[in-house]
């Protein structure tokens, strides 16, 4: 069932694994089940995002706990499933290890809209800082989400990254969005910090016009294209 959705859970996966997001087999990507609010298809544990197939998505109920497929489950699922249960506008997703935002995360500084990235989150970027160690129980999944509150997108400090959308080809852009806007500004920061940023007015046009749907079908497209070209 729904095999158009887990399409696009395999070239999700191919396409974070290109853009450098890959850490062997950890990171994670899940889409809630469309027709029953309570579950999720989910990347197995063990395998790399480029080798998410139909056959090893597995299933996984709002408690983390799995209830089909024939290979594990991550030990992070609470990120997914807490954020899930209590975000009913969310229905996908993503959590990667990506370098330029753990790197970033470390300097305790707020993500500035350096470039057109960052503009996309210049009304706020959360900072999960209660721990850094992995997400293995409901009650810091939990913690997380509350962090998370009402936003696209948020740190794990010295951690990675997590997205949160309505849709998977939205999620995954806030994911590279994410990271290219971390990467801008560790370049800033070494050469000595941002001098001139565009005024509020300016960045709030740049995040209109990079936040659209029309952005997010667009750009995923243009990714998938670019993964059959090799």
């Amino acid at each position: 069932m729904h095999e158009d959705l887990k399409q696009r859970m395999i070239e999700a996966g191919r396409i974070l694994e290109q853009a450098g997001q890959g850490d062997w087999t950890r990171g994670h990507i899940s889409v809630r089940v469309p027709d029953c609010a309570d579950r999720f298809y989910m990347k197995a544990s063990k395998i790399g995002l480029e080798e998410i197939t139909l056959d090893n998505i597995i299933t996984v109920g709002l408690d983390g706990e799995k209830i089909a497929g024939d290979h594990g489950r991550h030990n992070e699922v609470y990120i997914h499933s807490e954020v899930l249960r209590v975000r009913p506008d969310v229905n996908a997703v993503v959590h990667t290890h990506a370098p330029y935002a753990v790197s970033f995360s470390a300097l305790g500084k707020p993500l500035q809209a350096v470039g057109h990235p960052g503009s996309i989150f210049a009304e706020g970027l959360p900072v999960f800082s209660e721990t850094t160690q992995l997400i293995t129980t409901a009650e810091r999944g939990r913690a997380v989400a509350a962090t998370l509150g009402t936003h696209d997108a948020m740190l794990l400090q010295n951690h990675g990254l997590v997205t949160a959308a309505a849709t998977i080809e939205q999620a995954i852009y806030l994911a590279l969005s994410l990271e290219t806007a971390c990467m801008m500004q560790l370049w800033v920061e070494a050469a000595g910090g941002a001098k001139a940023l565009g005024n509020p007015e300016d960045i709030r046009a740049k995040r209109k016009h990079m936040f659209r749907e029309e952005m997010f079908k667009a750009t995923f497209a243009y990714l998938v294209r670019r993964l059959k070209r090799g």
